[in-house]
C-alpha cells in the first residue's frame, strides 16, 4: 500500500484517530500509526504523544522511533504540526512555517548515528518543497501566516522571563516538540516540513500567567481547520522530490 504522507501531529489529533493502530516495530521500540484515507489520499498519522502513558511529556517522546516507524512504512515526505508560543507578538490562531530552528534541549537523543560519524547537513533544515506547499495552502485560502526561527526547549515545564528575552534574540516561536524530530528525518533523507499554530503568547509577553488549558483549547478551535489544511497541503505535493533532503548523507560520512 503506498501511503502519500506522514503527519505528525501533536495535542489535538485524538478525534481523527479512528480505529485500532498499526503496530510497527522499530529498532527504538513500537509505534503506533494510523493509516486513513482523506480526500483520495492515504495519510499516515503518528500521534507523536501516544504511549503506554495516557499522554507523554515532549522530553519522553521516543522521536527515533516515532521517525524510523515512518521510514518503515516507505513514506519520504512528513507534515509535522506543532503548538508553539510566540515571542514576536504574532496573533493568537495564526500559523508560522519555520525556516531555520535552535536546540536548546538538554536530554534528548538527537541521532541515528551512534557508532559512526554522519554530519548531515541542515543549512535548511525545512524541505522546501513541502514547506512551499504549506504557504500556497494558507495562501489560497487567505490565513495568516510568517515565516520564523523555531526555538526548542526542553520542557516540559514553561519557560522563565528571563529566557523568553534571550531566545527572542535569537529566534521567534517557542515549542518543545520540533527537536530533534528535523535533524532525524534530515538523517533519514526524508522530507519534513513543519506548520506551527500560534496558541499562546510566550511567558513575559503578558501579564497572564501561561496554562496548558489556554494551549489545548486554542487548538480544540483549530483542529478541524488544520486538518483540512493538512488535507490539502498533501494533494498538492509533488509526485518527484526535486530537493536535496533525499541526499542529505552524501558526503556527510566520516
Amino acid at each position: 500500500m503506498k501511503i502519500d504522507a506522514a503527519i505528525l501531529g501533536g495535542v489535538g489529533f485524538a478525534s481523527y484517530l479512528e480505529g485500532s493502530a498499526k503496530i510497527i516495530n522499530t529498532p527504538y521500540g513500537d509505534v503506533g500509526v494510523y493509516v486513513v484515507e482523506l480526500s483520495g489520499k492515504t495519510i499516515a498519522i503518528v500521534p507523536r504523544h501516544s504511549g503506554a502513558a495516557e499522554h507523554v511529556p515532549p522530553h519522553m517522546i521516543n522521536y527515533r522511533a516515532n521517525l524510523w516507524a515512518i521510514k518503515e512504512l516507505g513514506i519520504k515526505k512528513i507534515i509535522a504540526t506543532n503548538s508553539v508560543g510566540t515571542m514576536k507578538g504574532h496573533g493568537i490562531g495564526s500559523f508560522v512555517v519555520p525556516d531555520d530552528f535552535v536546540d536548546l534541549t538538554k536530554t534528548r537523543v538527537s541521532t541515528f548515528y551512534d557508532r559512526s560519524t554522519v554530519h548531515v547537513d541542515m543549512t535548511e533544515p525545512y524541505c522546501p518543497q513541502i514547506s512551499k506547499c504549506i504557504m500556497d495552502t494558507l495562501e489560497k485560502k487567505g490565513l495568516q501566516y510568517t515565516r520564523g526561527t523555531y526555538v526548542c526547549t526542553e520542557g516540559p515545564r514553561f519557560e522563565t522571563r528571563a529566557e523568553i528575552k534571550m531566545m527572542s534574540m535569537i529566534g521567534d516561536i517557542v515549542g518543545m516538540t520540533g527537536l530533534p524530530e528535523v535533524v532525524l528525518a534530515r538523517e533519514l533523507e526524508l522530507c519534513y516540513a513543519s506548520i506551527c499554530t500560534i496558541t499562546n503568547q510566550a511567558c513575559g509577553l503578558t501579564d497572564n500567567k501561561i496554562t496548558a488549558d489556554e494551549v489545548v483549547d486554542e487548538l480544540g478551535t483549530k483542529k478541524d481547520l488544520l486538518m483540512d489544511i493538512l488535507v490539502e497541503i498533501i494533494d498538492s505535493l509533488p509526485e518527484t522530490r526535486e530537493c536535496e533532503c533525499m541526499n542529505a548523507t552524501q558526503g556527510a560520512r566520516l
